[in-house]
Order: structure tokens, then C-alpha cells, then sequence
């Protein structure tokens, strides 16, 4: 089973478009930099992406902006696994303001395993069945209960 990861962040000018709030673009990355830092967690990062010469890739990504992100506010990037086959892992993502634990985005991204000489899709190892896992039904990742507000 795997779990729910939280990477803190703060909102940094760089991130800021001509309308003051964060650009729509910076989710995206924040959305492969949450994936990225968990996998990594779970121990099958890249490092062994590049050990096994297989790898997961995004093929397709679906967002909802709910709320702007402004300048220095530190945003909850939270992120967990909810489905897998063998081809495919299917992760969601909910983006919270840590002062007022305000929901500010929602997404999710189907991920696509595929050797990495050939870029070809590839039925996943058990190494990758093993650590992506969904979360348990039981959980619900929009509570924020167990986070103290800053």
C-alpha cells in the first residue's frame, strides 16, 4: 500500500504571472516535482528507472484550478497513487494553502511505463507493481486534519 505524500513549498516570485497569482504552467511543474520527490520516497526513482532501463512517463494530465496562489504563501502540494494495471499508474494531486488549508488545485495524471532505449511502452516490472500501490480506500486525502496550520 502506499500512502499519501506532502511536500511544502513556498510561492516564489519566479512563479508569479503578470496577473499577481500564480501561472498556470507552475502547477504542472509542481505536479512533477510532488510525483517526483514521492517515487523517489518510495524508493523506484530515477536512479532506478535508469538501473532497470524502464521508466514512467506522463501521457496525460487533467487539471481544475479552484483558488489562486499568491505570493509568499506556502502551498501543500499533496499527492497518492489510486490505480494501476500493467501498463499504467494513475496518481491524483490537491494542492492546499498550509495557512488556511484552502483547496487551490486538483489534478491527476495517467503515467505510461515504457523502456527507456526505445521509448516503446513495456508491461511494468514487479518492482514498480510493488511500490506504486494506491492508497487504501479508507483514506481521504483532502483532510488535512493531522496538518497544523502555519
Amino acid at each position: 500500500m502506499s500512502s499519501l505524500f506532502d511536500l511544502t513549498i513556498q510561492v516564489k516570485p519566479e512563479h508569479i504571472d503578470v496577473l499577481g497569482h500564480v501561472n498556470n504552467v507552475v502547477y504542472v511543474q509542481w505536479m512533477q516535482d510532488v510525483a517526483s520527490a514521492h517515487i523517489e520516497q518510495l524508493g523506484v526513482g530515477l536512479e532506478q528507472y535508469l538501473e532497470m532501463k524502464h521508466a514512467m512517463v506522463a501521457i496525460e494530465h487533467h487539471v481544475q484550478y479552484r483558488k489562486a496562489a499568491l505570493m509568499d504563501d506556502e502551498i501543500i502540494l499533496r499527492t497518492w497513487l489510486y490505480d494501476i494495471n500493467a501498463l499504467y499508474s494513475f496518481r491524483q494531486y490537491a494542492f492546499f494553502n498550509a495557512k488556511d488549508k484552502s483547496l487551490l488545485f486538483t489534478g491527476n495524471t495517467k503515467w505510461a511505463c515504457i523502456e527507456i532505449a526505445t521509448g516503446r511502452p513495456k508491461r511494468m516490472s514487479p518492482t514498480f507493481i510493488q511500490a506504486y500501490q494506491p492508497i487504501a480506500t479508507d483514506v481521504d486525502p483532502y483532510d488535512l486534519s493531522s496538518i497544523v496550520s502555519i
